[in-house]
């Protein structure tokens, strides 16, 4: 029976609250890694965020977190080749990983990233979830067919995040969904749910959150 990926509906206030709770606690830096020798200490759950060049990752982290300047984004194509850690509260690990889709990076940067990405998805016990963010104006690319097969390999739960989805009419959105949903179909590591944000207008944030907040 193929997956219907329905939007995420709003959760009960209760729910609502556990993640808002989470993400008013103390978000901090930890540390950028570019080998797994210098991941931090497994001791707690984490979550991961994925994403082309320019879908608006940082500023998606940083309307979670409620930190401006937290994740900085970067126009240089292959500048942020490093996994990114940070905090959310005591028992939370937020991991940015390096935008892809890069036309312009060196050969030898991407397959070092690749080989990087490759191991930390397989490799990282803790890891409870990839978010897979998607610009609302363009659906799923080919770049991002690429990470969807790495994260159905690794036998790593991805779910997708619709960005920007302020910038798209209703009407368009609408199409964007259903390219969207057809494109997951192929994917058996796919989540069936879809989160619609926008971090300028806040849109699914406190959703997201709660997401994040109830994974066991």
């Amino acid at each position: 029976m193929q997956l219907s990926f329905p939007v995420a509906q709003e959760p009960d206030p209760q729910l609502l609250e556990q993640g808002r709770l989470l993400f008013a606690g103390e978000t901090e830096f930890v540390k950028g890694v570019v080998a797994m020798s210098g991941l931090p200490p497994a001791d707690r759950m984490e979550v991961c965020f994925a994403g082309r060049s320019n879908v608006g990752k940082s500023s998606l982290i940083n309307a979670l977190t409620g930190h401006k300047g937290l994740a900085r984004a970067s126009n240089t194509p292959g500048r942020t080749q490093e996994i990114n850690y940070f905090t959310a509260g005591e028992t939370h690990y937020l991991v940015d990983l390096p935008g892809y889709g890069y036309a312009n990076a060196p050969i030898p940067v991407v397959e070092k990233w690749q080989r990087l990405l490759k191991q930390y998805l397989s490799g990282r016990q803790t890891l409870r979830r990839a978010f897979v963010l998607i610009d609302a104006r363009h659906g799923v690319k080919k770049v991002d067919e690429e990470i969807l097969t790495l994260l159905d390999s690794a036998a790593v739960t991805f779910q997708v995040v619709l960005t920007k989805a302020d910038k798209v009419k209703e009407k368009e959105r609408a199409k964007i969904l259903d390219q969207v949903r057809g494109a997951l179909s192929k994917h058996p590591a796919a989540f069936p749910e879809l989160i619609v944000t926008s971090s300028e207008k806040g849109w699914g944030i406190p959703t997201l959150r709660t997401i994040i907040t109830t994974l066991e």
